[in-house]
């Protein structure tokens, strides 16, 4: 609700006599957001003094942080709503958006195709089966016709049965993450008494004859437990239809018998598939993309009484693997940043002297996946995604025709069928999922055509270099046409952590910017995967600071290039990316007009102290140790502020039930710039109290915020129409 505007909305429609109640009834405009008390707590890392002055906010569920909170998101709602022209842009971002069908989450078994799909015009994503490719597709769940009279709710994951009968979801509410495992009857779309609550992480692996599964769960907490300890002792457990969750059988944790030796950040799966005899133990590490990997024979496993068997180790350097029969295929990077896929065998495992198969070399191999007669691997070449078929009989290494330049999508395999999908898009092309059998690749219905005239628009990649002279990738979409003069609104985003790629995506989010004659652009930035293990270590830890000059050299280079100038150019990183813009906007200030940072992490020092700070601490460093305490020193962007500082105008968004940053990590951003900036700029920040890190939220949910976004940069940049009344 915007009381605000629609009082002056009856105002007009009554007028001439309204005039005077509407003002005598609307509320006093706030000329400033609220405050936040400064109460200093001072801390000695290494004999280093850290002064914290907003320490109080990380009571998150605390009535002084909600308080703060909903002012600050009220004074920040009734600015937006204040910018002439913003109502409208969610219109058009909202038309764009949904200008096609949006699917993932793809799965096959037993001959079906499972998937997610949101359809023009709708707001949530749906759970669809098909028999077939091409065969009549059929919802499943409908998580908006969940009854609730309190947040909404969303699919956080799905698992179906070898043979496609039953199908295992994660239903959470309110963007939580706080999934519920709940299991039905495809053919009739029944659910079965089992619900299984704290599965988060519950990731459910099927046995072959579909009598139960594997899955992760978290424990009971109890009085007295404090937010880092929700993500600590999670237990893998087997659950066998029709019986107690509670009496589960744990298989492995820490205090579990003949468990393998974890630690409390730990989170241990147990996957079995049914192309193998065997179960993999899987042992997640954190943030660390390197796992644990045991084997043992599916049979002892069921009956609790698995002696594992190591397959591979941290040191070994595999984030995947892959059985077929008693062949394991270990994806490592190991001696080989851009990795190497080793084989070796479940009986005898041995990653150390493993056989390379598909060997490393200028491609980055993202991932793999099995087939019933062949391993994919899903490869990054020069930015493009490529998709190589490893024929398990022949051993032959075959490259896969695909018909379209971008990134890939998969390719999605069932271990008991030998076809795969493969998803194909880029940032002005729409995604389209083909079918292969052998090298015969086939465009399928799955998605329908996307109603936009995309030949609109184009993009094409350059490099940017950074200080210190590395090429950074920048990928730049507009209209063509597009004439650089210096004067367009520009949205450069950025990200670099944990290895992960920022592939070619279809940019209708961004069509409406580039209708108002706007430019697209992502930097791949270091701490990303673009160019495998070596990329993501130069943007780790102590090199962490690459990752926000990354983010400068491509802004200049867009300034430099006059595709737009400080005085039009917005960045924007979400949660690791929050790390990048925080710090880009601390160092740079004159470079940007605006400043979106959205769930985002800013107080890195006090990451340990979030719901999953432990296991990100791999990947930002600990206070712990003076090495980690000075690398998180150095990107904490609440530590760089400097009063007097003229710093760009800037948007933090959160929301409250983010599992995995806490909204005070923007809150105390927030604050910081607030009580410091010299600009006389706004500093906004908005809180969703039916949003959590993003991943549960609507399409008009994302919409909305969006709309906000290019709202705040069009008033911010001086652009006609967009400017609020005095």
């Amino acid at each position: 609700m915007r009381p605000t505007r629609r009082f002056v909305a009856l105002g007009l429609a009554a007028a001439p006599l309204v005039p005077a109640l509407a003002r005598a009834t609307e509320p006093a405009r706030v000329l400033r957001p609220p405050v936040a008390a400064v109460e200093p707590v001072v801390d000695d890392y290494f004999g280093t003094r850290i002064t914290d002055n907003y320490r109080w906010m990380e009571d998150r569920t605390g009535p002084r942080f909600v308080a703060w909170a909903k002012g600050e998101s009220a004074y920040a709602r009734q600015e937006l709503d204040a910018i002439p022209g913003r109502d409208d842009l969610q219109k058009r971002i909202a038309a764009h958006t949904g200008g096609g069908a949006s699917v993932t989450g793809t799965k096959l078994a037993g001959g079906r195709v499972f998937y997610m799909k949101r359809n023009p015009g709708e707001n949530s994503y749906r759970l669809y089966v098909r028999q077939g490719v091409g065969g009549p597709e059929r919802v499943l769940v409908d998580p908006d016709k969940i009854p609730t009279d309190g947040p909404h709710y969303a699919i956080d994951y799905f698992a179906p049965s070898p043979d496609g009968s039953k199908i295992a979801v994660g239903l959470s509410p309110g963007g939580s993450e706080n999934s519920v495992i709940h299991v039905l009857d495809v053919a009739t779309g029944v659910y079965a008494p089992d619900k299984i609550d704290r599965c988060e992480s519950g990731f459910p692996s099927w046995l072959p004859d579909g009598s139960g599964f594997f899955y992760n769960r978290y424990v009971l907490l109890g009085a007295g437990a404090v937010e880092t300890d929700k993500y600590q002792n999670s237990r893998a457990l087997l659950h066998r239809l029709g019986t107690n969750p509670e009496q589960d059988l744990a298989l492995i944790g820490t205090g579990v018998a003949g468990s393998p030796a974890v630690t409390p950040v730990d989170q241990p799966f147990v996957i079995a598939n049914v192309a193998s005899p065997w179960a993999f133990a899987v042992i997640s590490h954190g943030a660390d993309p390197d796992q644990t990997f045991y084997a043992a024979p599916l049979s002892d496993a069921v009956a609790g009484r698995a002696a594992w068997r190591l397959i591979a180790d941290v040191a070994d350097k595999v984030s995947n693997i892959a059985a077929h029969a008693d062949r394991a295929f270990l994806l490592s990077h190991k001696d080989a940043p851009r990795y190497q896929v080793l084989e070796t065998t479940l009986s005898n495992p041995d990653a150390a002297h493993a056989k390379v198969v598909i060997a490393h070399g200028p491609r980055v191999i993202q991932d793999m996946s099995l087939s019933a007669e062949a391993l994919y691997t899903h490869d990054l070449d020069g930015g493009l995604g490529r998709v190589r078929r490893f024929d398990l009989a022949s051993g032959k290494l075959e490259e896969l025709p695909l018909p379209l330049e971008g990134a890939v999508g998969g390719p999605l395999t069932d271990e008991g069928a030998p076809d795969a999908l493969v998803g194909l898009q880029n940032w002005v092309v729409a995604p389209t999922v083909y079918t292969t059998r052998g090298l015969t690749v086939t465009p399928t219905s799955l998605i329908p055509p996307w109603s936009d005239d995309l030949s609109a628009y184009e993009a094409h990649e350059v490099m940017a270099t950074a200080a210190d002279g590395t090429k950074i990738p920048l990928s730049i979409v507009h209209k063509k046409g597009f004439k650089p003069d210096g004067t367009a609104p520009v949205w450069l985003t950025g990200y670099g952590a944990y290895g992960i790629a920022l592939a070619p995506a279809l940019a209708s989010r961004f069509f409406t910017l580039l209708d108002d004659g706007g430019v697209y652009a992502v930097a791949h930035v270091r701490g990303g995967g673009e160019f495998g293990e070596d990329w993501h270590l130069a943007g780790k830890q102590a090199t962490k600071p690459n990752t926000y000059k990354d983010l400068i050299a491509c802004a200049e280079y867009l300034v430099a290039n006059r595709y737009g100038a400080p005085g039009t150019l917005a960045i924007e990183g979400r949660s690791a990316g929050g790390i990048t813009v925080g710090m880009a906007m601390t160092q740079r200030p004159d470079l940007f007009r605006v400043v979106f940072c959205g769930v985002g992490d800013c107080n890195t020092l006090r990451c340990e102290n979030g719901t999953d700070g432990p296991a990100n601490a791999l990947e930002y460093g600990s206070v712990a140790t003076k090495a980690g305490f000075e690398a998180l020193l150095a990107v904490d962007s609440t530590q760089h502020v400097k009063a007097g500082v003229k710093y760009p105008a800037a948007l933090f968004t959160s929301g409250m039930n983010d599992p995995r940053v806490a909204p005070w990590q923007p809150g105390k951003m927030a604050a910081h710039v607030q009580a410091a900036s010299a600009s006389g700029r706004p500093v906004l920040y908005l809180v969703d109290f039916d949003a959590g890190h993003g991943m549960g939220s609507t399409k008009s949910q994302r919409d909305r915020e969006l709309a906000d976004q290019l709202a705040f940069l069009y008033w911010q940049m001086g652009k006609k129409g967009y400017q609020p009344k005095t």
